[in-house]
């Protein structure tokens, strides 16, 4: 009989493949539509009302694209709606929220010496957070504020930054930026569910009752998309963010944050004014660099160091056990002789400047808190250590699975 851990590590890896399957169906569509909006071009041959045209070669076969503002004289039988790509990715995105910070929350959601919730307040601000998001920035857009398009877009960037802020008082540093990502990707799903698809629905309604449909319904889609263009590339890094430390257990995480957006607007407008013809900017990825340059110097400035004393006084009941576990003592000295010459706030393996993934296995609070990941690295597999580097025998692996499978009963 498998035991939950590994069930749960593997229905973990399991929705983690099919939310990257989804996303880079999303993105690679995204992605495309706008590449090709900025790219059409006006031609005497168009059809009546369509608004441009592209030829475009792939696969061994040309392709002729026309673009209608609001929609031609009649509709299609046949029409391919792109939706699905954005509701799949966003709701496999959220399980994975649920199997790893809502499930583990006393591990990778609540940081205690930040804000001492309990799992139901943590999620309950997690999930409202996240409805937050999506209903103060869709009234901005339907006011009058928002018909200014660059002045929108500064007031998302000064709010989102407000958000990564707000995000690393009550949450750890790694579940601080990826939940500013899934506030990001759930106003950019909302745009695809709650705006362009029923304002395409609207227009597709009206040509079949033979109405002249309303120019303002595409114009809205399009504000939309756009936003979803820009958002994108920073979204991809906030979530890849939690494999890498030097993103998140900085003091200043959230103006790293900040930065990224910067940043994924100067990439995108490269490719933009590209798409449309309007040369290379290549003054873009000079910002684009300094941008990097200056979050990487913040990345090294880490956090306040908390006392052991602290940290092992602050463990949620969940990792607490695994201390007073009768068989943590040669399981702590098993994990310190074999992993914390690479896994250390200082590592002494040559060429390590910081720990691997950030974890540091040098206490016991440390230690407690990691307890199923060493489990599942290195007592039912042989992934840690390296072979390569300490030789850890079937006697040490099994010394950290008894300790285990004793404190969870399992």
């Amino acid at each position: 009989m498998l035991e939950l851990a590994v069930w749960g590590a593997w229905a973990e890896f399991a929705v983690r493949w099919l939310h990257v399957i989804t996303a880079i169906a999303w993105i690679g569509s995204s992605f495309y539509f706008i590449a090709l909006d900025l790219g059409l071009r006006k031609s005497p041959s168009l059809a009546p009302n369509a608004h441009g045209e592209e030829w475009q070669v792939h696969g061994g076969g040309f392709y002729h694209i026309q673009k209608y503002l609001v929609a031609p004289d009649k509709m299609p039988d046949h029409l391919i709606w792109h939706k699905w790509q954005s509701y799949s990715t966003w709701l496999s995105g959220f399980v994975l929220l649920v199997l790893i910070y809502y499930v583990g929350a006393e591990f990778y959601l609540i940081d205690a010496t930040r804000a001492d919730l309990a799992v139901w307040q943590a999620v309950a601000i997690s999930l409202a957070s996240l409805g937050f998001g999506w209903v103060i920035y869709d009234q901005l857009c339907k006011s009058r504020f928002g018909e200014d398009n660059t002045r929108l877009m500064i007031l998302l960037f000064v709010l989102l930054v407000i958000m990564a802020w707000g995000y690393t008082q009550v949450f750890t540093g790694r579940a601080a930026l990826l939940h500013l990502g899934a506030f990001t990707a759930t106003i950019m799903s909302g745009n695809v569910f709650f705006i362009i698809i029923p304002n395409q629905k609207i227009v597709v309604a009206d040509l079949k009752a033979g109405r002249t449909p309303d120019a303002k319904y595409g114009k809205i889609a399009k504000q939309r998309s756009t936003h979803n263009n820009y958002l994108t590339l920073p979204v991809i890094f906030l979530m890849l963010s939690n494999h890498y430390p030097l993103a998140f257990a900085s003091e200043y995480n959230w103006l790293i944050a900040g930065l990224v957006f910067l940043m994924g607007v100067t990439i995108r407008h490269f490719f933009n004014t590209m798409h449309m013809g309007g040369g290379y900017k290549w003054w873009t990825w000079a910002a684009t660099t300094a941008l990097f340059v200056a979050i990487i110097l913040l990345s090294t400035l880490g956090q306040p160091r908390v006392s052991d004393e602290e940290d092992l006084a602050a463990l949620p009941a969940s990792a607490a056990r695994f201390v007073e576990d009768p068989h943590f003592e040669d399981a702590y000295w098993t994990v310190v002789g074999h992993c914390s010459m690479c896994h250390a706030e200082q590592p002494l393996w040559p060429g390590l400047h910081w720990a691997p993934k950030g974890i540091v296995l040098e206490t016991e609070a440390q230690i407690a808190r990691a307890a199923q990941t060493i489990y599942l690295q290195s007592g039912i597999s042989h992934a840690m250590p390296p072979g390569s580097t300490v030789l850890m025998d079937d006697e040490a692996r099994a010394e950290i699975t008894r300790w285990y499978r004793s404190a969870t009963g399992s």
